[in-house]
C-alpha cells in the first residue's frame, strides 16, 4: 500500500471534495468510493449520535447494511479507542478486528473520531493505512457534525419522520417480545411443570433476553433524545467564543433541569436557531448584550432571544427568513418584535412530538406506511429505483417491493398515475 500512496493523492482530494458536497443521506456512499482504492471492503457503516433520526449511514453489501443494528454498532464503539487516545497512550487499547455485524461474526476495521462518530469497514482486505483512513475519517466526521448543525429544512423533516418511525417500531418490538417472554416465564414457573432443570434454564435465558431487549430500547431512546439541560449546556459552549473574542455579552436563562428530554432533531435545531439568531442580532450596530432563554412546557421547546440593539430586524430580513424555514420544517412558530431604539425580541416554539404518521394525507395515501410514503414521493418525483435506494439506504429489490405495494394500495398502474394520485391527495 505504501508503494501506491503517491499514485492516488489527487484522486483522494477529488473524492473528499465529493464527500464534502454530499448530503447526509449520500455521504456514506461517497466516502466508500474514496476508501475503496485504499482498502477493499464489503460495506461501510457510519454510526453517529449527531444524526438522531438516522444514526446509521451505510453503503455496500445489502445483506450487511440492511441487517446491521444499533446495538451491534454500539458494542463496537465501546471497544474502539478514539484516535487521540491511540496516539497519546503508550499502550493504547487494541481496536476490535472482528465483531458481530448483521447477526454474524465477521472481520472489521473500526475508527472512532474525536466527535464520537464511529466508522466500520467490514471484511477489509489487504494492508490498511491506519493513519490515512483515520485522518480522512476525522474530516468526514467533522463534516457530518457541521451538516447536522446547519441542516436544511428538508433534512429536518426527514429526520423527524425517521425518529417517529423508529420509535414506533422499537415500541412495537419491545411490547411484542416482552409479552412473549413474560408468558414463557409464567409457564416455566408453574407448579405443574416437573422438568426443574429445563424450567430453570429457560427462565434464565428468558430473563437475560428481557434485560437485553430493554437495554436495546433504552439505548435507542438515548440516541433519539437529549436532556434539555444538557442541550442548553452545549449551546452555551457554542456561544462562549462569541463573547470571548469581542462580541456582545451573552446572558443565559437556564431551562428547568427536570424538563422533558428533547428529541434529538429538536435539540440540534434549537441550538442552530439560537446561533443563527444571535449572529443576525450582532450584525446590527451597537448591540452590547443578548439574552437567551430556554423553557419547556411539556409539549414544546420555548426559545426567547432578546438584544439591546437598534431594533432593525424584520421578518423579511434574509437571516430571519432562513431561521423561519428551519422553524417551519419542525412545525414550529416564530414571532419577531422589534422596537426602533429599544432592541429586537424573537420567540420560537418548537413542538416536541412529531405529527401522526398519516397527518396531512388524505384518501388512499393515508394507508401508506412511512417508508412507503418516502418511496412514493421520490418515485412520483421522477427518481428511479437505484436513486431511491441510495437516498433511503435500502436495496433496489426493497424499493421494487415498496413501489409495488404503493401502486397496489393507491390503485394506480404507473408512476405517472402515482404522481397524479399523490398530487390530488395533498
Amino acid at each position: 500500500m505504501d508503494g501506491h500512496r503517491d499514485t492516488y493523492p489527487m484522486e483522494l482530494l477529488q473524492g473528499m471534495a465529493v464527500v464534502a458536497s454530499s448530503s447526509l443521506l449520500r455521504i456514506a456512499g461517497a466516502f466508500r468510493a474514496v476508501l475503496e482504492p485504499v482498502v477493499q471492503h464489503s460495506a461501510l457503516v457510519i454510526f453517529t449520535e449527531d444524526c438522531t433520526g438516522r444514526p446509521r449511514k451505510k453503503a455496500g453489501d445489502p445483506s450487511i447494511v440492511e441487517g446491521i443494528t444499533i446495538a451491534e454498532l454500539d458494542a463496537v464503539r465501546q471497544r474502539t479507542p478514539r484516535r487521540r487516545d491511540v496516539s497519546t497512550q503508550a499502550a493504547p487499547t487494541a481496536r476490535p478486528t472482528s465483531a458481530v455485524i448483521a447477526g454474524a461474526e465477521r472481520p472489521i476495521a473500526a475508527w472512532l473520531a474525536d466527535t464520537g462518530a464511529l466508522l466500520v469497514l467490514t471484511d477489509p482486505r489487504g494492508p490498511i493505512d491506519d493513519a490515512l483512513i483515520g485522518a480522512l475519517w476525522e474530516i468526514v466526521a467533522a463534516e457530518i457534525r457541521q451538516q447536522v448543525t446547519t441542516a436544511a429544512p428538508d433534512y429536518l423533516r426527514d429526520s423527524r419522520a425517521a425518529s417517529s418511525e423508529r420509535a414506533d417500531a422499537i415500541a412495537e418490538l419491545t411490547d411484542a417480545h416482552a409479552t412473549t417472554l413474560e408468558s414463557i416465564l409464567a409457564v416455566t414457573r408453574s407448579r405443574q411443570t416437573t422438568a426443574e432443570d429445563a424450567r430453570r434454564a429457560v427462565t434464565e435465558i428468558a430473563s437475560a433476553a428481557m434485560v437485553q431487549l430493554r437495554a436495546v430500547s433504552d439505548r435507542d431512546r438515548q440516541l433519539a433524545s437529549e436532556p434539555v439541560a444538557q442541550a442548553f449546556a452545549r449551546l452555551k459552549d457554542d456561544l462562549r467564543p462569541l463573547a470571548r473574542f469581542g462580541g456582545p455579552e451573552v446572558q443565559f436563562i437556564e431551562p428547568p433541569v427536570d424538563g422533558r428530554a428533547l428529541p434529538g432533531e429538536v435539540a440540534h435545531a434549537g441550538r442552530a436557531i439560537v446561533r443563527g439568531t444571535v449572529l443576525a442580532l450582532v450584525e446590527q450596530s451597537t448591540v452590547g448584550r443578548v439574552r437567551v432563554q430556554w423553557d419547556c412546557d411539556g409539549s414544546n421547546l420555548l426559545i426567547g432571544i432578546r438584544d439591546d440593539g437598534p431594533g432593525e430586524l424584520t421578518i423579511d430580513t434574509p437571516s430571519v427568513q432562513q431561521l423561519g424555514a428551519r422553524v417551519t420544517a419542525l412545525r414550529g412558530d416564530l414571532q419577531l418584535q422589534a422596537t426602533p431604539g429599544w432592541g429586537s425580541e424573537l420567540h420560537v416554539t418548537l413542538p416536541l412530538d412529531p405529527p401522526p404518521a398519516a397527518q396531512n394525507r388524505s384518501g388512499a395515501s393515508a394507508a401508506l406506511t412511512e417508508r412507503e410514503w418516502s418511496v412514493a414521493e421520490l418515485a412520483a418525483g421522477g427518481a428511479r429505483n437505484r436513486a431511491i435506494a441510495e437516498t433511503l439506504t435500502i436495496s433496489e429489490n426493497t424499493v421494487k417491493f415498496h413501489v409495488a405495494n404503493v401502486l397496489r394500495k393507491l390503485g394506480v398502474a404507473s408512476r405517472v398515475e402515482l404522481a397524479a394520485a399523490l398530487s390530488a391527495g395533498r
